[in-house]
């Protein structure tokens, strides 16, 4: 095969791909939804479910075998910066003036779940869990699926909703940002259990992970705080490409570190993220233009790539009760993230491919639902506190 064959397939598959996400994310927000589930659809509807069940011929044609490890490549990229945009959304200061109930809800949401995709992690796995998979990384990995929330969808509907900066949109938040601490770290241990060949590999792969982690939080994150007051005060790194060039390459050399130190990219540029000064104009700019190009143009070849591997024809805290409702609903919003877990354990083989598919439908209809269920505990009216600077600023990222 020629140079030129492979790449005449990505020109014809990147476009169309992107367009089909963008018009199925526009399609569903017109309906009420976040666009992820529009594009989440698409990228299902655009594999063996639809396309290749209907026209077999097209969907061969737009993403042949020789296209999809380019494709997979770009769509990962496009992951490492959403997931770095995840972490530095992820700001545990709306935690003052809730930590109290904050922690006892963010804990409680993420416990039920646990404990529940625990049970039903034990009952699949005689049937369900591939072969060479140990029963521990196993349970846990479904334990961990069932509970994730997708921090940035949430966002999303609050301010949609004009909940984002009220009492029940801010407590909302801080128990979706202490769930999903809780259920990273968890998906980390899981990935080291599935990758290690032994118990003391999986104790290293931990130990180095966390390694990893305390250099960013101790050694990176001062001198980033240092540059950013810098940059407040006029003297700092200010050319525009520049800061974009320099954020774009530690994302990737994060993902490099995590991704050798044997758990996946994402946690790095997670990490990342998280440790980032917030509220610093040239991180901001930078973030958002990498936010405006990797997320829109980029992502949508992530869900392609979901879509192929899916074939659903195969097989208490003095909350009022309106409030604990809603905050109930929101912590069930799974979204991309969930994506994104689930494509970890397929890749790492700690689930098949009919799991797989069983839990990417769980995931498109509880975002799916989110919505119309907090429409009715709270109907939609005017934002009375606009979103935060960090907020998602694209229909694509949710």
């Amino acid at each position: 095969m020629s140079a030129a064959e492979p790449l005449s397939a990505v020109l014809v598959a990147v476009p169309v791909v992107i367009l089909a996400c963008r018009a199925g994310g526009a399609l569903f927000q017109r309906l009420g939804q976040p666009a992820v589930v529009g594009e989440m659809c698409v990228g299902i509807m655009l594999g063996p479910t639809l396309l290749g069940r209907l026209w077999p011929a097209a969907e061969h044609w737009l993403l042949p075998p020789s296209v999809l490890p380019f494709t997979d490549v770009l769509g990962q990229l496009g992951l490492l910066v959403f997931m770095f945009l995840i972490g530095l959304e992820l700001d545990l200061g709306v935690l003052r003036g809730h930590r109290g109930t904050a922690m006892a809800i963010g804990q409680a949401s993420i416990a039920l779940p646990l404990l529940l995709g625990a049970g039903l992690g034990l009952a699949m796995y005689g049937s369900q869990a591939p072969e060479h998979v140990a029963r521990l990384p196993f349970v846990l990995f479904i334990a961990v699926s069932m509970s994730i929330t997708a921090f940035p969808v949430l966002a999303r509907i609050l301010a949609d909703r004009g909940l984002y900066g009220t009492r029940v949109g801010t407590l909302a938040m801080a128990c979706a940002a202490i769930g999903d601490v809780t259920a990273w770290c968890l998906l980390a241990l899981v990935v080291s259990l599935a990758a290690g060949t032994s118990t003391m590999d999986a104790v290293n792969t931990v130990a180095l992970t966390a390694g990893f982690a305390a250099v960013l939080v101790f050694g990176l994150r001062p001198l980033l705080a240092r540059w950013a007051r810098d940059e407040r005060r006029g003297a700092g790194l200010r050319h525009e490409t520049v800061v974009i060039a320099v954020l774009f390459s530690a994302v990737c050399l994060a993902g490099l570190a995590t991704d050798r130190i044997g758990v996946h990219t994402i946690f790095g540029a997670f990490l990342l993220g998280t440790v980032m000064p917030r509220g610093t104009p040239a991180v901001e700019r930078a973030a958002g233009q990498l936010r405006s190009v990797a997320v829109p143009l980029l992502l949508p070849l992530f869900f392609v790539q979901t879509g192929l591997r899916t074939d659903l024809a195969a097989r208490t805290v003095g909350q009022d009760t309106r409030s604990a409702a809603a905050i109930g609903v929101l912590m069930n919003c799974r979204g991309l993230t969930e994506l994104i877990v689930l494509n970890i354990g397929y890749d790492m083989h700690v689930i098949g491919a009919e799991v797989f598919t069983m839990l990417v439908l769980m995931a498109l209809l509880t975002t799916a639902l989110t919505g119309p269920v907090l429409t009715r505990l709270h109907p939609t009216t005017p934002a009375a506190t606009p979103p935060q600077p960090s907020e998602p600023r694209d229909g694509a990222l949710t």
